[in-house]
């Protein structure tokens, strides 16, 4: 059985890559023709271990990831199984995997509620999510500009974005500097409880929260789920018991039909952004289709590549 590694990921693997097979993936989801399994995480003596998995027939892969939670560092693993015959294909690292899916999803329900036009990026958190959320989202969309907060981020920060995105970045010490006129806002953070009101949102904002899938951390606050006239995520069942966002909500507040699911966007079982001056939110928790679809492209690019 092959072992890949990250640096075979990203050799392999382009983000317009992730973003086709993800965007593949939820399709079949979407249809029927794919299934997940939920994340379970067990605990003791501070250490977490964490699965979630897929079955992907059309890409004739199965698999689940496997982690741990040590002190808030995590260490992924992949496990691919053929559908054909069940035989062990390959174990990844899978950090690279995690990044690059995270993002991608992101850009697939971007293209689908945010505006065409968006030209300015708020970021919430510039650790490795957050500055794959921005390269992403700078190479989908036409973007300006790029405002990020993050009191923890590097000096140099600004200057190592700009040339990883090809965008002016401006750093901001305060969540008003950088919502001000953002089209898409991002909020990659650690945070336990929300980083701005949903008040301050302009009218046609698309946000993607995608900092935590733990039941009490939140990043949005109930004005802004209220505010929006649609919430994407990937898959409902896993969603509603991991997403703090939602889980800490207002009764009432997240309606069945303000939920939709990522699959029946990108099918077209459900239209995302109506009209130029919604507010639209994703909220991500991470889910196995993307680990397992992501593997099984890489997989497949290194086999016709040997």
């Amino acid at each position: 059985m092959q072992h890949i590694t990250d640096a075979m990921i990203d050799a392999a693997v382009s983000p317009q890559d992730a973003q086709q097979v993800l965007l593949e993936a939820f399709r079949a989801f979407g249809h029927g023709e794919a299934a997940m399994q939920e994340r379970i995480r067990t605990e003791a003596g501070g250490v977490k271990l964490s699965t979630l998995g897929a079955v992907i027939p059309g890409q004739q892969v199965a698999g689940a990831k496997v982690y741990t939670t040590i002190r808030g560092r995590f260490t992924f693993v992949i496990l691919l199984f053929s559908t054909e015959d069940g035989r062990a294909l390959a174990s990844f690292d899978a950090g690279a995997i995690t990044r690059l899916r995270t993002a991608a999803c992101s850009v697939i329900a971007a293209r689908h509620l945010a505006r065409p036009a968006s030209r300015r990026l708020g970021l919430f958190g510039a650790g490795v999510q957050g500055r794959a959320h921005a390269q992403q989202m700078a190479q989908a969309f036409a973007l300006e500009e790029i405002r990020v907060c993050d009191p923890y981020a590097p000096a140099d920060l600004a200057a190592q974005l700009q040339a990883q995105c090809g965008t002016r970045v401006r750093m901001c010490t305060q969540a008003a500097e950088v919502i001000d006129g953002a089209d898409i806002v991002v909020t990659a953070s650690r945070s336990t409880t929300p980083l701005f009101t949903g008040d301050q949102l302009g009218p046609g904002t698309f946000v993607a929260a995608i900092g935590s899938s733990l039941p009490h951390a939140r990043e949005l606050d109930d004005r802004a789920l209220q505010r929006a006239a649609c919430i994407a995520v990937e898959w409902r069942p896993q969603t509603q018991r991991e997403a703090g966002d939602l889980v800490l909500a207002a009764p009432g507040l997240v309606t069945p039909d303000k939920l939709v699911e990522l699959g029946a966007l990108v099918t077209g079982q459900t239209l995302g952004r109506r009209t130029d001056e919604e507010i639209t939110l994703y909220k991500s928790v991470g889910v196995g289709l993307e680990d397992v679809a992501l593997a099984g492209l890489a997989w497949k690019r290194l086999q016709d590549r040997a």
